[in-house]
């Protein structure tokens, strides 16, 4: 079967997105599938940075757009890079030859409505990855007016993508829920949470004092939160806690990733002389687990509006390496309900935004504590959250005998030589 995925980051990316992106089309091709992958050439976090036009690797045909890279500045140079990026990909979609199967993401928002309609005119089904839900998170985060012209027009663009695809993967029940209330039928919705990157993560002794050594941590109880830094994510609480705590010598924050708001915390730590406060890059996947394991506790978050909208999905990585985990955000959520299952109050903590007092203290107290949760206490659940479950059972959905025995075969078509059209 020939699959064609949809997004704006892949390989070599170190967006979420794209190692997810990645970890599914690998498996495609193991499978012995026909891959081809339609994406961007400017890194996500970086956009100066750019990758080959074209590569195939490990079976897999990488066809990398052209786009602006005005970057994340404003929401104007995001909005002109989504648009010239969603543009090339019509284009490269006019030239494709028809695939069977197309996996979509939300990566701009805007691309699994382009999959939708290429699989309308190619009869290719459409599976979609719903990584983000918009407009509804950009309506939550007060991008858009609810009653606005664009917040309308995005909002019937995705519907119409939900009408028309074969399959829909949500990532919680909540999501699940928003969808459903969207009128889209239940029987089309599947909830397959994001895996843990178990095959390269985990406790790693060596990581961990390497990465403290370097950055100077070696002697301080540190407080990390890794990951993408958004609006939707809101560190406020963090960021004041940290100021509370700024001449106090035992404690050292780190905010390693990237994103919009990456800057921004740069630069409050600047203002307010927080030495103490480390912005770091993204870590590759070869030092992710000793990044992760660097931490003595890990800070996940979620703003309170966007239950349902978006997924953290560190939590899964966290996890795998078995630190004290502190959730600040909402109470009913996904990362509540991974809490309950597991039960272990000493190292699972929850604080709501604003609460500064019950922050300083959730530190003062896993620091005094001083021990790592167990790591076989999280195996049970990590195991579950594991890729060999969740990407498998992925991977099912999408090349199930349904999507094979449904779909026309169609003879290449003939460019103005008369040799077969090449693959994407």
């Amino acid at each position: 079967m020939r699959v064609l995925l949809l997004n704006q980051t892949f390989y070599p990316d170190v967006a979420a997105t794209a190692q997810y992106l990645t970890d599914l089309a690998h498996g495609l091709a193991e499978r012995g599938h026909e891959v081809s992958v339609v994406t961007s050439r400017r890194s996500y976090d970086s956009p100066e940075e750019c990758f080959p036009a074209y590569e195939r690797r490990d079976g897999i045909e990488i066809h990398r757009v052209p786009a602006t890279g005005f970057g994340k500045g404003s929401r104007w140079r995001r909005a002109v890079d989504f648009a010239t990026f969603i543009g090339s990909c019509a284009v490269k979609l006019i030239l494709v030859r028809r695939h069977e199967a197309v996996v979509a993401l939300t990566s701009p928002p805007l691309i699994a409505f382009l999959a939708a309609c290429y699989c309308r005119l190619r009869g290719a089904q459409l599976f979609y990855w719903v990584m983000d839900l918009n407009p509804d998170a950009a309506v939550a985060a007060k991008w858009l007016r609810p009653d606005s012209f664009a917040a309308r027009c995005l909002e019937a663009l995705s519907r119409f993508s939900f009408k028309h695809s074969h399959r829909i993967i949500v990532l919680d029940r909540f999501m699940r829920d928003r969808v459903i209330a969207k009128g889209i039928p239940v029987s089309k919705i599947e909830v397959i949470p994001p895996w843990a990157q178990d095959n390269v993560g985990g406790w790693d002794p060596q990581g961990r004092a390497s990465f403290r050594k370097k950055h100077g941590l070696t002697d301080q109880f540190v407080i990390m939160h890794s990951g993408n830094h958004s609006p939707c994510h809101p560190l406020d609480t963090v960021l004041e806690a940290a100021r509370v705590l700024a001449n106090d010598s035992r404690f050292a924050f780190c905010f390693v990733g990237g994103g919009s708001q990456h800057g921004v915390i740069r630069k409050y730590a600047e203002t307010h002389q927080l030495r103490h406060v480390h912005t770091l890059p993204y870590s590759s996947m070869e030092e992710l687990a000793g990044s992760l394991s660097a931490a003595d506790l890990h800070v996940v978050v979620m703003g309170d509006p966007f239950v349902g909208m978006i997924h953290p999905c560190k939590i899964y990585n966290v996890l795998l390496v078995g630190a004290p985990i502190l959730y600040l955000g909402p109470v009913d959520s996904h990362i509540r309900d991974i809490f309950a299952e597991i039960q272990d109050p000493t190292h699972l903590h929850q604080v709501r935004h604003g609460d500064v007092e019950s922050m300083l203290r959730t530190i003062q107290k896993a620091a005094d504590t001083g021990t790592r949760g167990s790591i076989e206490r999280f195996r049970q659940i990590v195991d579950r959250f594991g890729a060999a479950s969740l990407l498998g059972r992925t991977l099912d959905l999408i090349t199930s005998s349904e999507v094979s025995n449904h779909t026309k075969p169609v003879t290449p078509q003939l460019n103005p030589v008369g040799n077969p059209e090449p693959s994407v």
